[in-house]
């Protein structure tokens, strides 16, 4: 059993009562690299989780972008929420609960998934933030405290969205590894807001729609960073680290974020039980039929490396906010509101091509340095 002494920094701008992240600190000791200079780093061999990029500081015209996009998907995605938290109820039961996002895109869907069980069935359900690594695995110190304070835990983990599925499969990996090595066994089910990519069985939506969340970065999730984990500073047996942006404080929109869906709560209570019917009657097994989409935007462009290919308005998001981009592909097909993903574009020079042979309304791929 994990000692007692292993205990977490005090983290993040949500209410205590939202979530507790499992991370340690470590803003002292990582200077955050610029993202051409990051880029080339990664491209070289580097992990990308042994570094932090610069924050993007959104223009006032991206800050009021986010405030009108939260306003137009505010009940939409409330609805995913009531339908995501329907199931995991469905899935779990609501005794022994125990949810745990991965940090950072699934925080505040964590948070949001915590509060509109609270609101409908008047329970309060411990929820706890962790860090997954593509390539390192989860974060077992994170796993063995939670254990510890909630024993025989039924741990449900939450994250934001799916794109290629990378996250689902290295989740999968990560619990075959810990349940061989625990008596305390873990669930490898991922639930998600929105699962474009066809690989999640507990989802709000399959739409690929703007999560006004993925907009920005760390102040839309708690002000904390993407999390890190490299020995050079940290401990093995420690919680896994990020970055407490304090210093943008006044900037910071993750409550007013969690705020503003769950008023619509009790409003979209009708519409959460007809949108469940609806995915009560979808084949909920994962085809991966995102997969198929990214095969051949790699044929067709080119690519060799597969992981230059980030698909989905979330993952486009990120490339053009944290990577170097080559390109941004938009699927004329798809309705979605990509006025943001066209915004920075245009701010990045970045070059738009139409695309509508995917799954996806948009796709971000990394200029190869």
């Amino acid at each position: 059993m994990l000692p007692s002494i292993v205990i977490p920094d005090k983290m993040g701008s949500y209410r205590e009562d939202d979530v507790t992240f499992l991370l340690r600190d470590i803003g002292q000791y990582v200077t955050e690299t610029t993202t051409e200079e990051r880029e080339g780093l990664i491209q070289g061999g580097t992990h990308y989780s042994e570094m932090l990029p610069v924050e993007y500081q959104p223009t006032e015209d991206y800050i009021s972008l986010f405030h009108n996009t939260l306003d137009m998907y505010a009940k939409r995605i409330a609805i995913a929420v009531g339908v995501v938290a329907e199931q995991i109820k469905a899935s779990k039961g609501l005794e022994q609960l125990v949810l745990v996002s991965l940090a950072r895109a699934g925080t505040p869907i964590g948070v949001l998934i915590k509060r509109y069980l609270t609101c409908k069935y008047q329970i309060t359900v411990p929820h706890y933030s962790i860090s997954i690594i593509r390539g390192r695995g989860i974060d077992e110190t994170a796993i063995d405290y939670i254990f510890e304070h909630n024993p025989g835990a039924k741990i449900q983990f939450v994250d934001g969205w799916t794109g290629k599925g990378a996250i689902t499969s290295e989740l999968e990996e990560a619990c075959v590894n810990y349940n061989a090595a625990h008596a305390n066994k873990i669930d490898a089910s991922l639930a998600v807001l929105a699962d474009p990519g066809h690989c999640v069985r507990i989802y709000g939506t399959r739409d690929d729609f703007l999560i006004p969340s993925a907009c920005l970065n760390s102040t839309v999730s708690g002000l904390v960073s993407r999390t890190v984990l490299n020995y050079n500073f940290m401990d093995k047996d420690d919680f896994h680290g990020a970055k407490y942006y304090k210093e943008l404080a006044t900037v910071d929109v993750s409550n007013l974020y969690v705020d503003t869906i769950e008023h619509m709560f009790n409003e979209v209570q009708h519409e959460v039980q007809t949108a469940l019917e609806l995915v009560k009657q979808e084949d909920l097994t994962p085809s991966w039929k995102g997969m198929q989409s990214v095969e051949l935007i790699q044929k067709q462009f080119g690519i060799d490396n597969q992981h230059f290919i980030k698909p989905g308005v979330g993952e486009t998001t990120r490339v053009l906010l944290r990577r170097v981009p080559w390109k941004i592909l938009i699927n004329p097909n798809y309705s979605n509101d990509l006025t943001h993903i066209l915004m920075l574009a245009e701010e990045r020079n970045v070059p738009v091509e139409e695309f509508s042979e995917m799954s996806y309304s948009c796709c971000g791929i990394i200029k190869e340095l």
